[in-house]
């Protein structure tokens, strides 16, 4: 996690934070040009994200859900005004990232696939999003409207030549997804924290909810390639998951949608 020192402007926060900004020093660890993310380094750390309004919401609820069930960041405060603004506490350790897990990379990939499956084996039945798959489609869908299509950062045992080809897969076989796991949604080396190679929580739960398995396995697998650079521990992480509840045309189906970003 990259970290820029800020100088706090009390003024472009809400009246309701002021108090946990209120002589801390501020951090900016923004990663995307769609939301802010600041780390005060108070007590025992908090990240504040900002976003446009309307954005934050699933994620302050799916984030709070997570972590009334052990597995991520309380949810200190969540204020929809011009802005929306989400507050948590810092989860204690690394994320998948640090280089001491990246140096393992078998022990790396057996681990993200054993704790997804329990993630997987959970019960969900008071998940605040139990639709994932409809909303995902959906997303699919309207991305695929506004000629979104990007395959540059994907494996080639999951690309697809054309725009057209992947969205005939998905027009054809996007039945073939369920609604009955709960997921992350965004399943990659950086949304895991770590503390000594021990679980302590997932963050970035904005695309979490009840959907197809097949979601946190394509981007499980993906993150593999991505920050190893190499497709070599995929199986490993298959293997580690389960193997006989993977079904990889329902891979490639999930891959022809992601290509839609």
């Amino acid at each position: 996690m990259t970290l820029t020192h800020i100088q706090p402007k009390l003024q472009e926060y809400p009246a309701e934070l002021h108090n946990v900004i209120s002589g801390a020093d501020l951090y900016d660890s923004s990663c995307s040009q769609e939301a802010k993310v600041v780390f005060i380094d108070k007590e025992q750390g908090f990240f504040l994200k900002s976003a446009p309004k309307g954005s934050l919401a699933r994620e302050a609820a799916m984030t709070q859900y997570f972590h009334c069930k052990g597995l991520s960041a309380e949810v200190c405060s969540f204020i929809s005004d011009e802005r929306d603004w989400l507050l948590t506490r810092k989860i204690h350790g690394d994320d998948c990232t640090a280089e001491k897990y990246l140096e393992q990379p078998d022990r790396l990939a057996e681990t993200l696939g054993e704790h997804l499956a329990c993630l997987h084996g959970l019960d969900y039945k008071d998940c605040p999003v139990l639709n994932h798959t409809e909303q995902y489609i959906k997303s699919v869908e309207f991305n695929k409207r506004s000629d979104n299509y990007d395959k540059s950062h994907f494996p080639d045992s999951f690309g697809y030549s054309s725009a057209n080809e992947a969205w005939a897969v998905v027009e054809n076989h996007s039945d073939l997804l369920k609604t009955d796991t709960l997921l992350h949604g965004d399943y990659c080396l950086p949304n895991v924290i770590f503390n000594d190679w021990q679980f302590s929580g997932y963050i970035d739960l904005d695309n979490a909810g009840v959907g197809d398995r097949h979601v946190d396995l394509f981007w499980g697998a993906w993150t593999l390639w991505f920050n190893l650079k190499t497709d070599k521990y995929r199986q490993r992480f298959f293997d580690a998951y389960g193997r006989d509840i993977i079904d990889e045309e329902v891979l490639r189906v999930v891959a022809a949608a992601e290509v839609f970003g």
